[in-house]
């Protein structure tokens, strides 16, 4: 007994020396976390799980580590033993998962997560564009295929990333090692900071040897990301929050990125400033000019920010101050990353984002920046500078159509690599404008119906005629307006228009009604009394022309009786007649005046589709001053009552 209790003791004490021992690992671990030393936060997170630990928020941190670190197919297999063990996380979580599952190659799965982001967090703009485009796969394939891209002869075995033109030379960013620079390294990645280095562009797209820029922009924290103005005087850069020997730092003890404006003084950057908008708090990073050099874009976290970073741009005054800086808007910016601006000579906006449906990690995107200054639908560049990793930092010389963009993608030397490519087709967003000719009534397909394609001016681009099945097809591009016009036999002309979306197939059904062959005989005898101010609806005895309430569309009822009007007109070839629309008194007497126009407006148009002259027809909009009965306003009246009061009169004018 006496060995049992000394054995059962000692069992306890193992036990309680490896719970604390753990639970000490884990608050490290969460300490590092916390301090964005992702790096050794991996290292104590795995070394726990290698020993059977299987705990919740320790998988949440190993994917997100992995995750913020570019290595989503490191990160999707954390997030999968996440939601093995608890399914019901943060939708935030859900939407990770499916960007790994991406760079995983698994897009079957990352759609079925994306569907639940979807469901979950219904009102973010990245399940509702990921719901809108879900072929986007489809989209991007037609988009692919316009680059021959290579390897840059820049990279080193470490990062690489973030070129810039400077005339003749390439700018980028390189965490390489070099001597005397203090040892340190990025706590986020265990890697050395990164520096800025130039290198002389070759012919061919290649580069000479990069060296280091002079040392006053090199600091002993990052640097990246460059641009600089057309006259190479003058250049805006990322660096981390350090100016002076002063390192600053928000109120969680981190060191944030700022932007900084540096001028060439004697063939060296100096005079380094940082731009006024900057904050402790916040980042602010990757500038990026306008054309006209008056405008800087940049990404950044601060506070209005859609997601997790926006792209925002500034004004730059002709004293060299700067204005407020302004979200780019929805329309560019989601709830996810959108960083690493570049304007390009086209007056293009590509930048890098993974809030958008795409192919893994960040994707490249184009924009037209319009004349108004606003922005033209979003485009994925395609296949194969995107790929399942991250891709980023595009830029490109308009002229050449050469350039180069950064990614991590696999076959590099370093973790990030820099690209070179050229563009061998531009991009042009050209879809299918299709739809089928079908009867309203039988909805059997109508052959040998005449459709034309019209644009935005009513010029006709294509004519084409239906065969048996109904069908039509036209290529059309993107962003534009068009009108479609059907004309077949027996049935009446039908116009729609359609402004194109970048979906793969844009649809423009038609289903036409037969006209009516009406068996009307015109009673001549009562022909002879009618005269200038007669109705032609009590003379005839037929009925009035009704409308639905707060409509003036012409409905089966009344084309029915406006056959008969069209019938004595075409009998009398001089008669002239005056449309008089009434309603009843619902709704204000200003909009009533406005909706009986539109309802004499309406048949005039009926009258005219079938040849007869406009000027034999005249119409007038008379509201609600002109009531049968009692029912003005404030008195309660029935639907019946009400209805006599919608009415049109045919008032002939002259014969």
């Amino acid at each position: 007994m006496k060995l049992k209790r000394i054995l059962y003791a000692v069992f306890l004490s193992f036990f309680f020396f490896n719970a604390t021992a753990q639970k000490a690992l884990l608050d490290q671990a969460e300490k590092e976390y916390n301090n964005y030393a992702y790096a050794d936060a991996i290292a104590i997170y795995e070394k726990l799980a290698s020993k059977g630990l299987e705990d919740e928020k320790m998988f949440q941190r190993l994917g997100n580590a992995y995750y913020f670190n570019a290595e989503l197919t490191k990160a999707s297999a954390w997030y999968d033993k996440l939601f093995k063990l608890n399914s019901k996380q943060d939708p935030e979580y859900l939407y990770r998962y499916a960007q790994s599952l991406k760079s995983a190659g698994d897009y079957a799965k990352a759609d079925k997560i994306l569907e639940e982001f979807n469901r979950n967090k219904n009102s973010d703009s990245r399940g509702i564009l990921f719901d809108n485009n879900r072929n986007y796969l489809e989209q991007i394939k037609m988009n692919s295929g316009r680059f021959e891209i290579s390897p840059a002869n820049v990279n080193s075995e470490n990062s690489d990333f973030g070129s810039a033109f400077l005339n003749n030379n390439l700018v980028f960013s390189s965490a390489r090692e070099i001597k005397n620079k203090e040892g340190k390294t990025f706590k986020w990645n265990n890697k050395n900071f990164t520096n800025l280095y130039i290198a002389t562009i070759k012919p061919n797209g290649d580069t000479n040897n990069a060296v280091l820029l002079n040392k006053e922009i090199n600091s002993k924290f990052n640097e990246s990301t460059p641009v600089f103005t057309k006259d190479g005087k003058t250049m805006y850069f990322t660096r981390n929050n350090y100016l002076d020997g002063k390192r600053g730092k928000d109120d969680k003890n981190i060191t944030l990125l700022k932007l900084y404006k540096a001028v060439l003084v004697d063939g060296n950057w100096a005079n380094i400033k940082e731009l006024p908008f900057n904050s402790d708090q916040y980042s602010t990073a990757h500038p990026a000019l306008s054309l006209d050099e008056k405008k800087l874009y940049f990404a950044s976290d601060m506070p209005g920010t859609l997601g997790q970073s926006d792209l925002y741009s500034v004004t730059i005054n002709d004293d060299g101050t700067f204005g407020k800086p302004e979200n780019l808007g929805a329309g560019i910016n989601t709830e996810g990353r959108e960083t690493f601006p570049f304007i390009s000579g086209d007056n293009e906006l590509y930048f890098a984002t993974d809030g958008r449906p795409g192919l893994g990690g960040l994707d490249i995107v184009v924009s037209k920046i319009l004349e108004n200054g606003t922005f033209d639908q979003v485009q994925n560049i395609g296949e194969p500078i995107n790929t399942k990793y991250d891709d980023f930092a595009f830029i490109i010389d308009s002229k050449t159509r050469k350039g180069y963009f950064s990614s991590n993608k696999k076959g590099g030397i370093g973790s990030d690599d820099i690209y070179k490519f050229t563009e061998t087709k531009k991009l042009v967003c050209e879809r299918n404008l299709i739809g089928i000719i079908s009867d309203s009534k039988s909805n059997e397909a109508i052959e040998g119906a005449i459709v034309t394609l019209l644009d935005e001016n009513n010029q006709v681009l294509q004519v084409l005629e239906t065969a048996k099945d109904g069908a039509y097809s036209f290529k059309v591009n993107c962003d534009k307006k068009y009108s479609v016009k059907v004309e077949r036999k027996m049935y009446p002309v039908k116009v729609a228009s359609i402004s194109v979306a970048s979906a793969i197939d844009n649809r423009l059904d038609f289903a036409l009604e037969k006209e009516r062959i009406v068996a009307f005989e015109i009673p001549i005898p009562a022909m002879k009394t009618v005269k200038v101010g007669t109705d032609l609806a009590k003379t005839l005895n037929i009925s009035m022309i009704y409308f639905d309430l707060g409509k003036w569309n012409i409905t089966d009822q009344a084309a029915v009786e406006l056959e008969k009007i069209l019938a004595v007109m075409q009998e009398y070839p001089k008669m002239k007649i005056d449309i008089r629309s009434h309603t009843d008194s619902r709704s204000s007497a200003k909009s009533n005046m406005t909706l009986s126009d539109k309802r004499a407006k309406s048949i005039m148009a009926w009258l005219t589709s079938k040849d007869i002259a406009a000027d034999r027809l005249k119409g007038t909009g008379y509201g609600e001053s002109r009531l049968l009965n009692k029912c003005k306003d404030g008195v309660k009246c029935s639907e019946e009552e009400h209805l006599r009061n919608r009415r049109s009169e045919f008032v002939i004018s002259s014969m």
